[in-house]
């Protein structure tokens, strides 16, 4: 049965275009490593500067959301591999509208990825290489990371398997120091955990800072989903998302909530050295020798992982798209290796233009660009959530025995989930702090249904499908139909709903 199943999911890949090519290896370090970001190493320190010790919780309940979200969609991936995950199943559940917003929502998301992490990338480098302009040095890092994913789907695997094996190494490292230090086993320390409590108290600013905190705090965790959208270029989907999924509680609570909890309880919050750099604070109490460098360079790693991944995220959700005519069909190409290079060149296109914006106009269109993705993410679980809550009762109608991975407590924990999400986006819109993140997020949001909106009247002008025709069953329910489809060259697979009554 086993080999039924990968030998099925391997001709679903290569049905796409695309090549399983993804090993195993290659998915277990890219699932570990998807959500070490240089956001934990950095930006944790913000967090833990407004909410205090409390942060922890912060963490707690951020990394909670992630881990809801994360088995809705393993649910959807193992019930139903597909190219594009999350875009094929938003379109399933919620009509062409909720595919083509989630998928544009998405490729825009780590297009800006893709340009930051080229300046944050470069602004390491320029420590080492000062008399080499920072730009230069940005579309360097671009150019090098876009010869790899344009090479092969392998190569991706290799840079980030290897990348994802110096994080997870790097913060396992890290949790065995800072548990030796706090037990009282490091020499010259002793047993003490004061510090979550010695300095104005556990929540010293109250409760609303803490609540706040969720918001970047689940930024932090995007990448937790591409070890799903990776997965159909993999020999065996099924497996690899299950496995991703099962083993996302273990990697938040240890990678995210243990290493916090450590810092706090090594090194006074309120340290001035914390909110730039908690790690590299926590090691230099510890007392480990030129500890700022070693994090400086984890930090260029942690980067150039998530260019790496940006640069391949943005590519295969626009091939996704493509396969429904929700992007142009001249992006659905592929080399000779399985590789969408129309695809990337695409998302590498805009970060070139991003990385050239930041040195140009770094306070008014990069300023933008910088708000104008902060709560996409927050947009796309939510839809991955109304996706499941969806495709869930379908799926239990027409084919049962494809959830072999199901949501706990469904559905009260899908909707949960749903009002978790919407309270998260409502407070960013309400807050000081994050309020232009919202309205320039909440600007991108209706672009992009208007997008649509125009892309559906043009279609129907010219006679084409209805702009929101019912999404069809899954494909392996019964009676589903699989058409060859010719218009995208590829001989992808697209599923349509057997033929009833016209109206």
């Amino acid at each position: 049965m086993g080999e039924k199943n990968t030998e099925a999911n391997t001709e679903a890949t290569e049905s796409a275009g695309l090549r399983g090519e993804l090993k195993q290896r290659h998915m277990r370090l890219i699932a570990l490593g998807g959500v070490i970001g240089a956001g934990l190493f950095v930006g944790s320190g913000v967090v833990i500067e407004d909410a205090g010790p409390a942060a922890i919780i912060s963490f707690m309940l951020a990394g909670g959301l992630v881990i809801l979200v994360m088995r809705m969609l393993g649910e959807m991936a193992v019930a139903r591999p597909s190219v594009g995950s999350f875009y094929a199943y938003a379109r399933l559940a919620l009509g062409n509208w909720g595919g083509f917003t989630i998928g544009w929502l998405y490729w825009y998301f780590w297009v800006n990825v893709v340009a930051l992490e080229a300046v944050a990338g470069a602004s390491q480098l320029h420590v080492w290489l000062p008399g080499i302009p920072l730009w230069v040095i940005s579309l360097c890092l671009m150019v090098i990371l876009t010869a790899v994913n344009m090479f092969s789907v392998k190569s991706f695997g290799e840079f980030e398997y290897w990348f994802s094996s110096i994080k997870v190494a790097a913060i396992t490292v890290f949790l065995v120091l800072g548990l030796v230090f706090v037990l009282g086993m490091w020499p010259g320390a002793h047993a003490d955990v004061s510090n979550l409590t010695a300095h104005q108290g556990f929540a010293p600013h109250g409760i609303g800072p803490v609540l706040a905190a969720v918001i970047p705090a689940v930024g932090f965790f995007t990448g937790a989903e591409i070890a799903a959208l990776a997965a159909s270029e993999s020999s065996e989907p099924r497996r690899n998302v299950a496995k991703a999924t099962n083993s996302v509680v273990l990697r938040v609570l240890l990678f995210y909530v243990g290493s916090i909890f450590l810092v706090i309880a090594i090194v006074p919050w309120n340290k001035p050295d914390v909110a730039d750099g908690p790690y590299v604070a926590a090691l230099q109490e510890i007392g480990i020798p030129s500890a700022g460098t070693l994090m400086r360079v984890l930090v260029l790693v942690a980067v150039l992982s998530s260019l790496n991944a940006g640069l391949y995220s943005a590519s295969r959700i626009v091939f996704a798209l493509t396969r429904n005519g929700d992007a142009p069909r001249g992006l659905t190409k592929l080399s000779k290796r399985g590789v969408p290079r129309r695809a990337i060149l695409l998302a590498t296109t805009l970060g070139y233009v991003s990385v050239i914006i930041a040195y140009v106009s770094p306070d008014a269109v990069f300023s933008f660009i910088v708000h104008s993705y902060g709560a996409v993410a927050l947009f796309v679980y939510l839809l991955v959530a109304l996706s499941q809550l969806r495709l869930r009762r379908r799926l239990e109608r027409e084919a049962p025995e494809s959830l072999q991975l199901r949501m706990w407590w469904y559905p009260y924990l899908s909707w949960f989930t749903v009002a978790a999400m919407t309270v998260v986006i409502v407070t960013m819109a309400v807050l000081p702090s994050t309020r232009m993140d919202f309205a320039a997020s909440a600007i991108t949001l209706v672009v992009v249904l208007a997008a649509y909106g125009v892309r559906a009247y043009r279609r129907r002008g010219r006679g084409g499908p209805a702009a929101e025709a019912p999404a069809g069953p899954p494909a392996d329910a019964p009676g589903t139909a699989v058409a060859e489809t010719a218009a995208t060259g590829t001989g992808a697979t697209a599923v349509s709903a057997p033929e009833g009554p016209r109206s």
